[in-house]
């Protein structure tokens, strides 16, 4: 649990013996008359504490928002004082959450109603929290440590107050330690330990070999062989001739090590690309739900080509440049100390700069992968919604909100790079200035007697040897920020804990019977928002079970439940007596098929689609399958067949048919347990009938759970159930609900108008 502010446990040590005591609290920051004003409600073991700010204010200031208050004239500012109310828990019937449009009520009863805080809409999950445990305290129920555990989702760093630059990513580039992740990213290279030996090895030898031709072109070549002193006099020829050697054995070390780097990079690369999918797979439906399709597509290729950037062009060269400053120095130390320092006088003021430019680099690098993954999601969404586009004549409303973004992602590129233009130049200019200085001094060495021309050439020769290294370090910030950016979003996946998670002691099952308690369950996608309430239901295996309803009544949410795509909040689906919670997720599933509405045709060929439940089948199971569902007398009617490549970019099917495909899978995939979900909702009449042939094959020998549009599809059913707003308020056979004349009779008889008066139009 987060720790309340010093300022609210003073006041509550006054009430309260230890701060042990406290369950939970949430800040309600709305007054409940008007404007805002900060209220704590704190829930202890025995009492619920209400301090309430006597500082009412008419704005409010969102978490996010950096403003550097001024000091000045506030010194006399009087502090701010805290009325306290304290209410005991067995004085109280109840706490309970009221959503109004973007905020929310506590409300208690005790034993008069009345709200004791407000609050906007960010805090409705600690609200639901408190009202959660509250609940369980005064029912005498226990609560479980995770329950207790603080789930705030900030919109800001808590350290620095920095917002956080994408929502809902808690991670804040100011605060990161970006050691720790280049760490980790070198730990994706760990099993390619002999390529790095062999590439270590060649770039020192590259070093070694680079590292003697500036003294041959300098000293050797001008004092002794033009010079006509020492072991080379007048040996110009065997001086050449070293250079050549050294140049090619530089070369020849390169061209190896680089060859296995770029190796070693690609196949790193492709670790992590695959490592990130992987990553994906495990995750949650809703964590898919809150994503874009362009955000997870520019993770998986884009970072991971920076990342193959770091592997290639970063490390491998960092290294190998590293090992040329540190050989060079140390040779012009030895040469001439003096000199030598002289010349590396401005590189303190280049690591300055580059330590000044780094963070805003970082920052400008993430908000730049902001813009690109905002414009793949408006290039994806419409890619994949052109029909739509196309049919109301938006193409020029597309063209100019795929120009927004593309203009928000220039101006950011734009800021990134004028950094990048205006701040390299002058590093390079200061780095160059040390060869100005050797010249200069040098000279004035060389006319007083106490240097040679030769070794003046070798320091020049030495110091532009030095300057391709220096030069890639002050790029380095440039490449580090692409970099680390893109590390910290691929970790970021890989950190990502799902909201269904196996236990480790998962109970894998291999036959089942088919039964399904639905014991009274309820569930909502956000807090204090519950879509099922107390649900029960019983399936016996074999039997059909149909679920009717308004839309939005909350069936289809019923049925996410039972293959586990969602944790319930309260209550238990048990099947076969078994928890599902306590079943390993792919041994529940792969007795569950599931037919919906939103029928997905994969890109592939038609045999590949069918086979998808079971890759392994025979040809014949396959087209058994297709034959059950009525598909296989289409299929033969198609170019190729089986073979016809269908969906992105292939032939087009009509909803029939993808639901025959659909069909054929779910027959293929031979489920003890079946899923309908408005299985027949978008097709016409004469292809519902045919479909619906096929539907009650299917459901032969199957526990069925059923949701249809068309009521007339579930008059056979076993048992109906009636929702409404998340309640079952009828159950029973068709014939006892409609004896009833309730909620079910009710929804048939607008059906069957429905249908008399299509039937009156289409005549």
């Amino acid at each position: 649990m987060e720790k309340l502010p010093n300022e609210i446990m003073h006041v509550l040590e006054q009430h309260i013996t230890s701060a042990d005591q406290v369950l939970t609290w949430m800040l309600c920051d709305r007054s409940l008359d008007e404007g805002f004003t900060d209220t704590y409600i704190v829930l202890t073991y025995k009492d619920v504490l209400i301090m309430t700010s006597d500082l009412a204010v008419h704005e409010k200031t969102y978490s996010g928002y950096i403003a550097k208050a001024k000091t000045k004239g506030l010194s006399n500012a009087s502090p701010v004082e805290w009325s306290m109310e304290k209410i005991p828990i067995k004085d109280m019937e109840s706490l309970t959450i009221v959503n109004l449009v973007g905020s929310g009520l506590v409300v208690i009863k005790a034993p008069e109603e009345r709200a004791i805080g407000a609050f906007t809409n960010g805090g409705m999950k600690q609200a639901a929290k408190l009202a959660g445990i509250f609940n369980k305290l005064k029912n005498n129920e226990a609560f479980e440590e995770h329950e207790l555990n603080d789930n705030h989702e900030r919109a800001a760093c808590p350290k620095c107050g920095m917002m956080y630059p994408e929502e809902g990513r808690m991670v804040c580039p100011k605060c990161m330690k970006k050691h720790a992740v280049f760490g980790r990213l070198l730990s994706f290279a760990g099993k390619y330990k002999v390529s790095i030996f062999w590439i270590v090895l060649f770039m020192l030898l590259n070093s070694a070999a680079s590292l003697v031709i500036p003294y041959l072109q300098g000293t050797l070549l001008f004092d002794q062989a033009l010079g006509g002193e020492g072991a080379f006099a007048g040996r110009i020829g065997l001086v050449i001739m070293l250079m050549i050697v050294f140049r090619t054995l530089a070369l020849l070390f390169g061209v190896i090590y680089g060859v296995i780097n770029a190796k070693m990079a690609a196949n790193i690369a492709f670790d992590l690309k695959a490592s990130v999918f992987q990553a994906m797979q495990r995750l949650s439906l809703s964590f898919f739900e809150k994503k874009q399709t362009g955000q997870l597509m520019t993770r998986v290729n884009n970072d991971g080509v920076e990342l193959q950037y770091f592997f290639v062009d970063g490390i491998s060269y960092f290294v190998v440049n590293a090992m040329n400053i540190i050989g060079i120095v140390a040779v012009l130390l030895i040469m001439d100390w003096r000199l030598t320092i002289l010349c590396l006088l401005p590189l303190p003021l280049v690591f300055f700069l580059v330590r000044k430019v780094f963070p805003k680099l970082w920052r400008l690098s993430i908000r730049r992968h902001k813009r690109v993954s905002a414009m793949n999601a408006i290039i994806s969404d419409t890619i994949r919604g052109t029909r739509v586009v196309k049919a109301f004549g938006k193409e020029q409303m597309e063209n100019d909100r795929f120009q927004r973004a593309s203009v928000a992602f220039s101006d950011a590129e734009q800021s990134f790079n004028k950094m990048g233009a205006t701040v390299f130049p002058i590093l390079n200019i200061l780095t160059q200035t040390g060869g100005i200085l050797i010249w200069a001094f040098g000279g004035w060495k060389v006319m007083q007697g106490d240097f040679t021309f030769g070794k003046v050439m070798t320091f020049i020769n030495y110091m532009l040897l030095l300057y391709g290294p220096i030069q890639f370090m002050n790029n380095i910030s440039n490449w580090w920020s692409y970099c680390m950016s893109a590390a910290q979003r691929i970790f970021e996946i890989h950190d990502a804990v799902p909201d269904v998670v196996d236990k480790p002691d998962a109970v894998q099952i291999t036959n089942i019977r088919g039964e399904i308690e639905i014991d009274k369950v309820t569930f909502g996608y956000e807090p204090n928002k519950t879509i099922l309430k107390e649900v029960s239901l019983h399936a016996r295996p074999g039997q059909m079970i149909g679920v009717v309803g308004h839309s939005g009544a909350g069936k289809s949410t019923l049925v996410n439940l039972i293959p586990r795509l969602y944790d319930v909040n309260e209550g238990e689906i048990r099947i076969d007596g078994f928890p599902v919670k306590d079943l390993a997720s792919p041994s529940l599933r792969k007795h569950i098929g599931i037919v919906s509405q939103d029928v997905y045709v994969m890109s592939g060929s038609i045999a590949e689609n069918i086979a998808y439940a079971d890759p392994d089948c025979t040809l014949a199971d396959l087209v058994h399958a297709a034959k059950v569902a009525g598909a296989h007398d289409f299929i033969e009617k198609l170019p190729d067949g089986y073979d016809t490549i269908v969906g992105t970019g292939g032939h087009n099917l009509s909803g029939g048919e993808k639901q025959r495909l659909s069909i054929a899978r779910a027959i293929l995939h031979n489920p003890k347990i079946l899923i309908l979900d408005e299985a027949t909702a978008s097709l016409d009449t004469k292809t519902e009938l045919q479909i619906q042939e096929a539907l009650d094959t299917l459901t032969r020998g199957r526990t069925t759970i059923a949701i249809a549009h068309r009521l007339s599809t579930l008059r056979n059913a076993d048992y109906l159930v009636v929702l409404e707003q998340g309640r079952i308020v009828e159950e029973g056979s068709h014939d006892e609900l409609m004896e009833k004349e309730g909620a079910y009779h009710s929804l048939v008889r607008k059906h069957d108008e429905a249908l008399k008066m299509k039937e009156a139009i289409i005549a």
